[in-house]
């Protein structure tokens, strides 16, 4: 699913040969923007100038649903600079576009969980054994984490319904009328609504990181802009250190930008926090392994990734450049 997107985008992204309009702003993509915690630490990088202190002037952010059309406005936006999917990024390689993942951003899972009902009697994942749980879309990430934790717990694949429900909240729904007996959720939606049911299984407790989202950029890019590359990288990685160190103001920034009240947005912040889900930018290849490997799983990918000529790290502040 994912590979055909950006099949078809990157024929459209060579059609525009790569070139950035003229813009007034510089803007950069984030995948998912303004509904799903990546772009928390872009949030807070521009609000308190991050951004222009490492030397760039970051004023929008681009957003998409994600997959392709997240490396699309990589590719033809106003600055080629991007924090989009892992899947996305392998498959855009693998079509042949010229990018480099350059730094990582979402470095867990560990924002998703399985959910039921507060009176549910299933407390387990071998509860699950002859029951109906919802997953998102086939081929997506909630696809491959639930065969993944069903695996991990000696489950096997056939004892298990599971329905595909389009989206978290027709989940939560089908949920909420006892079509399934868990439903997948993630924060900010979790943070909002905790109160309303119970975990199943958290991934921060099935399984290890698995790096989600990475920056990838142009080789143009790398070759004409290297100083507003690292600036970007170090914006973000600014970010990162805030969120963690004032999670208060963090919260209050990100609520603002997501439209969201300001205790949601704090409570989601803290529960990123707990779980590490904010890289500062490095890269773990070994978690960046496990994520491919799931993806090989939903047929995402097939055949090994070479790293070695799809990452560059050598655009990361000098503490976080070695890959792990």
């Amino acid at each position: 699913m994912l590979i055909k997107a950006v099949k078809a985008l990157a024929v459209a992204a060579i059609a525009l040969g790569f070139a950035a309009p003229a813009a007034k702003a510089e803007e950069i993509s984030v995948t998912h923007w303004g509904a799903l915690m990546y772009g928390a630490p872009y949030a807070v990088a521009m609000e308190k100038g991050f951004f222009k202190q490492a030397g760039v002037d970051i004023t929008g952010i681009l957003t998409s649903k994600g997959g392709g059309t997240t490396v699309r406005n990589v590719l033809a936006g106003g600055l080629p600079y991007g924090e989009v999917s892992l899947a996305a990024a392998v498959a855009a390689a693998k079509e042949g576009l010229p990018i480099k993942i350059v730094n990582a951003g979402a470095v867990s899972v560990a924002d998703i969980l399985w959910v039921t009902t507060p009176d549910s009697p299933i407390k387990s994942v071998k509860d699950l054994v002859g029951k109906k749980i919802a997953y998102t879309s086939p081929k997506s990430v909630t696809d491959m984490l639930s065969i993944m934790v069903l695996a991990k717990n000696g489950v096997a694949l056939d004892k298990v319904e599971r329905i595909s429900t389009g989206s978290i909240g027709a989940g939560l729904t089908a949920l909420g009328q006892g079509a399934v007996v868990a439903a997948p959720t993630m924060d900010p939606i979790w943070s909002r609504s905790s109160d309303k049911y119970r975990p199943v299984f958290e991934l921060s407790k099935e399984l290890p990181n698995l790096t989600q989202t990475v920056g990838i950029t142009t080789a143009d890019f790398i070759k004409q802009q290297p100083a507003k590359l690292k600036a970007i990288i170090e914006g973000r990685r600014k970010g990162v250190d805030f969120l963690n160190a004032s999670p208060a103001e963090a919260g209050a920034i990100f609520a603002k930008a997501y439209n969201l009240d300001t205790p949601l947005g704090e409570k989601a912040v803290r529960n990123m926090i707990a779980v590490g889900y904010w890289g500062k930018g490095d890269i773990d290849l070994a978690a960046m392994d496990r994520m491919v490997e799931g993806l090989r799983i939903i047929g995402e990918v097939d055949g090994p990734v070479d790293w070695s000529k799809l990452v560059d790290t050598s655009f990361l502040p000098a503490d976080l450049r070695k890959p792990s």
